[in-house]
Formats: structure tokens, C-alpha cells, sequence
């Protein structure tokens, strides 16, 4: 192997670059290669990678200060035979880190492709372990992946954390080398499941899933195969019959008001979209067995036809309940929760991110606001992390998760104040009404559903509990 200076003060670094190159971005252990790779040059940091409330554009220094040294590596490197399979490892770096300011401003336009394509015959020639356009295709993937869940999955938290590692793997798994040599092909066959409290953002997590798929490139059209679609379906806001039509689609005269053909979400989804199913634990039985059949065959029927139509997309399932608790109680089919949880991931709670870091509690304040009023963030920000951080209650638990900091944020930017739900018990004047029979049946109703809601934070449980549909249980409660 041949080696210029450079290299002799540094022969482990190509392994390090190598296992840089495949690992997950948002696991500790890629700071510590980080570390090793730059030594006294490494710059301090957070233990994990997150969006930086004071530069949310903020570069990270790091990661120029490696891409330079394996630059300067491999302008001497002349591999032997033995150390082709390190050097590939480190070239592959090298391009993703030397394209990723073309990825990010491609703007659909691939013609850079030639470019490095130049790159790569240069740079490794024919003799390679991947072709050229599927090396592109996982970098375009990497990088929306990447995005997806630094931009949206906020906190420097360790939970927070750990849920965007999950995330990643969800999308290439624990093995980059085994995705990019056979999975990325098969990832759709696998289901994903999110469980965590209402209010968490697992639908944004199933966004980020669904928009990082893999996509092939076709270098004799300069473009990808087809672009990602993504299909939400809330289970708890259709009543089973429109669950039925809505998902496995329906012939003309199946059933009264069918007067034609409707395509379902699963045949308008591509082979490369995702249908995300929201509150999956209040699907009813009868359809549990029906989605079971698809995830086992990927086959399913309209409703009233018999021809037997392919599932080609990606299935993810969401829910606030405790699945195991639902099986018990025969709610929820054993055999589609262990369909379902090959793939798994646990959504945290604010106050679970909270406790870890409570300087948390301003980033996510920073990123709601953010989201909220857009380029004027940095303007209204102070004043609203200012009376949260003077009026809200210290311990406060934030029930409601990112929801409720949401919608509180909203209430300071509009009213500057911010009641919770949760402190809204009932008053004694109530008992006392109560007690005179002094009050109507829909003021008892309306204290009632907010006071379950209060308990349960599910508009699926609370209605439950009291017998009455999901809906009505929701206009009470924020009525």
C-alpha cells in the first residue's frame, strides 16, 4: 500500500473512515468515530447530532475537517488487491461528501450525474462492488433520509435521540453494507409499527420513513424511476364500511352509494409509496384479518369483487394504545401485532426529553414557533419562550406533548396566555349546580368527556370508556 506523509502519521484512519461511511448518523457512536478520526482537531460538541436553536443552519465543522483528510488520502492511495474493499469504503465517502451540496440543490436536476460519474471511473473504474447509478441512488436517499429526520425530529435529548437513530434504521437498518447489497430492494416488505403517546409526532416519523425510500436512478433518462407518495389514512375518524372502501378500494353496486368502481389507497400506492395507517389500534376485527392477509401475501380484494389485486408500497401502522393490553382483552389480533413489530418504533414524550435535558423545553419552544410563523421566528421567540418559561407551572408534565406546546405557543403568540387542559378541573360552583340540579344535561356531558379526556389524552379511549362515538366525545371536549 502505498502511503504519501500523510498517511504514515495515520494508517487506521481509512478503517475509521470506513466504518464512518456506513454508520448511523444519529448514534453516539458516530461522534466517537468522529473523535477518533480527528484526534486534538476534533471539535467539541453535542453528544448527538440535532438542530442547533441558536444556527439551525449551522455546518459542523467535523465533518469538513474529515472530508479534507480523506480527500489528501486518497489523492496518494494506490490500493493493492487486499485493501481494494477499504478503499472502496473511503472513496464512497468521499463522493457522497464531495456531491452533497449538488444533492441538496439539484432541484430535479440530475445532469451532475456526468460529472460524477467522471469521478467515479476515475476514482475506482470497473471493478467496483456496486454500479455507479445505484451508488447515486442510496446517496439521493441518504440525503433525504438525513433531512427528513434532522430537520422535523427536534431535541438534543438522548430520547430524542435514540428515536432519530430508530428512524434511520427503520429506513436502512443496523447494516448499511447489507441495505445497499440486497435490502434496499426489499424494504417495503417489512411493516412498521409507531406506538407513543397521542401528541408524539408519529406521523411525522412515518412521514420520514415514507419519504426516504429508495428510489432506482436511470442514467439514460437522467432521472429516478418515480417519485415517493405517501397515504394517511386516520382509522378512528371513518366508520369500518368507509375503513374497508377507503383502504382495499370497492366495485360499482358492492354496497348502497357504491355507483362505481373506487380504487383503494393500497392500489393507488406505488411500489415506491407508503399507506400510513393512524390509530391503528381502532381497526375492528373483521378488518385486522383483512389487513393480516395483505402483509402476509401482499394480496387483497375490493370490496365485492373477487379478482385478487398485488400490494407493491409500504405499510406503516401508528397507535397511542398498549397493543399488549388489547390483545388481552381481544381487541387486537395477536398475529397481526407480531406482523407488525419486526419492525418498531417507540415514539418519546416531551416530558420523557424534558427530564433528560430540561433545556430542551426552548428547542422545541424555538421549533414551534418556527413552525408557526415562519422567517419571523427569530423575532417572536423570546417572548414566547419568556412566558412559558415565567407562567407555566416548572414541573408542568405537558400531557398533550407537542401538540399541546403547539397549540400553547399559538395561544401566547395570539392572546399571550395559555390555559391547560389539565389545570382546567372542575370548579367547586360546578359540584354546587350539580348538587341543585342547576344544570343542563349537555353542560354535565361536555365536564364529563373533558374530564375523561383528561385522563386517558385519547379521544379513542375516553370514547370508549363512555360509550359514545369518538366524535362526539371530540366536539364535547372542545366544544
Amino acid at each position: 500500500m502505498y502511503m504519501g506523509p500523510v498517511h504514515e502519521k495515520a494508517k487506521w484512519l481509512p478503517h475509521i473512515v470506513s466504518r464512518l461511511a456506513f454508520s448511523n448518523p444519529f448514534s453516539t457512536e458516530r461522534i466517537q468515530f468522529e473523535k477518533t478520526a480527528l484526534g486534538k482537531e476534533f471539535v467539541e460538541g453535542d453528544p448527538v447530532w440535532s438542530v442547533s436553536v441558536a444556527d439551525p443552519e449551522a455546518p459542523r465543522p467535523n465533518v469538513a475537517l474529515i472530508h479534507k483528510k480523506v480527500e489528501e488520502l486518497i489523492a496518494d492511495w494506490r490500493p493493492s488487491d487486499n485493501e481494494r474493499a477499504l478503499y472502496e469504503d473511503c472513496v464512497f465517502y468521499l463522493l457522497y461528501q464531495r456531491y452533497y451540496a449538488s444533492f441538496a440543490g439539484a432541484r430535479r436536476d440530475w445532469s451532475f450525474y456526468r460529472k460524477f460519474l467522471a469521478d467515479w471511473n476515475r476514482l475506482l473504474g470497473p471493478r467496483t462492488s456496486m454500479t455507479p447509478e445505484h451508488f447515486f441512488a442510496c446517496s439521493w436517499q441518504i440525503m433525504r433520509a438525513f433531512h427528513g429526520i434532522f430537520d422535523h425530529v427536534i431535541g438534543s435529548s438522548m430520547p430524542a435521540a435514540r428515536l432519530r437513530a430508530a428512524i434511520w434504521e427503520s429506513i436502512f437498518t443496523c447494516d448499511m453494507k447489507r441495505f445497499r447489497g440486497s435490502l434496499f430492494a426489499k424494504m417495503g416488505d417489512f411493516a412498521t409499527l409507531i406506538t407513543g403517546p397521542s401528541g408524539t409526532g408519529k406521523e411525522l416519523v412515518a412521514k420520514a420513513i415514507a419519504g426516504a425510500r429508495y428510489l432506482p436512478f436511470q442514467p439514460s433518462k437522467m432521472t429516478f424511476e418515480v417519485g415517493e407518495a405517501f397515504y394517511p389514512v386516520n382509522l378512528a375518524a371513518l366508520s369500518p364500511a368507509l375503513i374497508e372502501s377507503e383502504l382495499f378500494g370497492h366495485k360499482k353496486g358492492s354496497f348502497t352509494g357504491a355507483i362505481a368502481d373506487r380504487a383503494g389507497w393500497l392500489e393507488a400506492c406505488p411500489r415506491t409509496g407508503s399507506v400510513f395507517l393512524d390509530e391503528m389500534g381502532e381497526l375492528e376485527l373483521h378488518l385486522q384479518v383483512k389487513l393480516l392477509r395483505v402483509i402476509e401475501s401482499r394480496e387483497y380484494s375490493a370490496v365485492g369483487d373477487t379478482l385478487r389485486k398485488r400490494f407493491e408500497g409500504k405499510l406503516i401502522a401508528a397507535t397511542n394504545r398498549d397493543l399488549a393490553v388489547e390483545i388481552a382483552a381481544g381487541r387486537f389480533r395477536e398475529d397481526l401485532y407480531y406482523r407488525l413489530c419486526a419492525d418498531q418504533i417507540a415514539t418519546p414524550s416531551m416530558a420523557a426529553q424534558i427530564d433528560d435535558k430540561p433545556e430542551v423545553l426552548r428547542e422545541l419552544i424555538y421549533y414551534m414557533t418556527r413552525r408557526t410563523v415562519g422567517e419571523d421566528a427569530d423575532a417572536a421567540y423570546p417572548a414566547v419562550r419568556d412566558w412559558i418559561l415565567r407562567e407555566m407551572p416548572p414541573a408542568y408534565r405537558w400531557p398533550g406533548n407537542y401538540r399541546e406546546l403547539e397549540q400553547c405557543v399559538r395561544n401566547v403568540l395570539i392572546r399571550k396566555s395559555y390555559r391547560p387542559l389539565a389545570a382546567s378541573t372542575v370548579p367547586d360552583s360546578f359540584w354546587s349546580a350539580f348538587e341543585n340540579a342547576a344544570l343542563t344535561a349537555d353542560e354535565v356531558l361536555n365536564r364529563y368527556a373533558r374530564r375523561v379526556y383528561e385522563k386517558t389524552r385519547s379521544y379513542s379511549e375516553a370514547a370508549r370508556i363512555m360509550g359514545i362515538d369518538r366524535r362526539t366525545v371530540k366536539a364535547r371536549v372542545e366544544g
